[in-house]
């Protein structure tokens, strides 16, 4: 027998609680963020929104029942309920192939997807993607470019690298390349390019984004699809060495093994273990690793 579809009034309700922008952001944000869940104050500043409008629309969707909160000392913790969005969507699809949609073959796909999520609750919703980096530098030639091609390597199944400058030199640092050729790093797909390609609709929705040039961090950047949490990894330029060929060589070469450091480390963080606030806190840790320039140094001090 098929489970009984929840009241009119309820889905009419749950509908038009989602019907509001900026609780759309934050329902999709609080989806994203997973069964944790975020005190109302980090949700407001993550859609900048002020917090007295955001406890308000947080507590619409609470009655809604997308959304279930829980006292975590001061603070209220909102999380999104699976089971209530389940309920959205089969009422939504219930006359659809006859009322089992994951019967609609492929050419129906997503109807299948959402009718596992009415049948398995989280599961299906919390079955991350890999998780998507973007490693911002001005120029991104050089120390972003040697990131995005670690991490992609370091990272293979678990993230999704990619870097951009706000000022892109068009080309590859020839040091950097030679570097991550020696290595055995496949360099024929790295380019040169800007962060703009990042911030238009359409694009990767970013999870993490890093800068790693003390520039790039004073710039105002764009807003990045997807609200993501971000922290300052800056290491010295080692294109603006001026030396010997050894010399210019060891600083490339110490520029890959602090980020190399920096990217192990990331990789490695147990993410099923830790809320938002602990993996943010874990993030700009990594900054302070060997070889952090001050400001990453002082931006760590900030955020802890």
């Amino acid at each position: 027998m098929a489970p009984a579809l929840r009241p009119e009034g309820e889905i009419l309700q749950g509908l038009g609680a989602l019907a509001q922008p900026t609780r759309l952001a934050a329902f999709r944000l609080l989806v994203r963020v997973g069964p944790e869940g975020l005190p109302a104050g980090e949700a407001a500043r993550q859609l900048n929104v002020p917090h007295n409008t955001m406890s308000g629309h947080l507590a619409e969707l609470a009655r809604a029942g997308l959304v279930r909160s829980r006292r975590d000392g001061r603070s209220v913790v909102y999380a999104a309920d699976l089971d209530g969005l389940a309920g959205l969507v089969e009422f939504l699809v219930a006359d659809c192939c006859g009322g089992r949609p994951e019967e609609c073959g492929d050419s129906h796909p997503l109807l299948a997807r959402i009718a596992d999520l009415g049948r398995h609750g989280r599961t299906s919703v919390t079955e991350h993607r890999p998780y998507n980096v973007l490693i911002l530098c001005t120029g991104n030639s050089a120390r972003s470019i040697m990131a995005e091609a670690i991490l992609n390597r370091l990272g293979e199944g678990k993230f999704r690298a990619y870097s951009a400058g706000s000022s892109p030199k068009g080309e590859i640092n020839p040091e950097a390349k030679a570097l991550l050729a020696e290595r055995g790093y496949d360099v024929s797909w790295l380019r040169s390019k800007s962060w703009a390609e990042f911030a238009r609709p359409g694009g990767p929705v970013m999870d993490f984004v890093f800068t790693v040039c003390d520039d790039a961090a004073g710039e105002t950047c764009p807003v990045w699809p997807g609200q993501p949490m971000t922290a300052h990894w800056g290491i010295p330029d080692p294109a603006a060495v001026k030396g010997t060929p050894v010399e210019v060589r060891a600083a490339f070469a110490d520029a890959y093994r602090y980020l190399h450091n920096r990217i192990s480390v990331l990789v490695a963080l147990p993410f099923d273990k830790l809320d938002r606030l602990a993996l943010r806190g874990k993030l700009h840790e990594i900054g302070t690793l060997e070889g952090a320039t001050r400001r990453a140094e002082a931006a760590a001090a900030v955020a802890g």
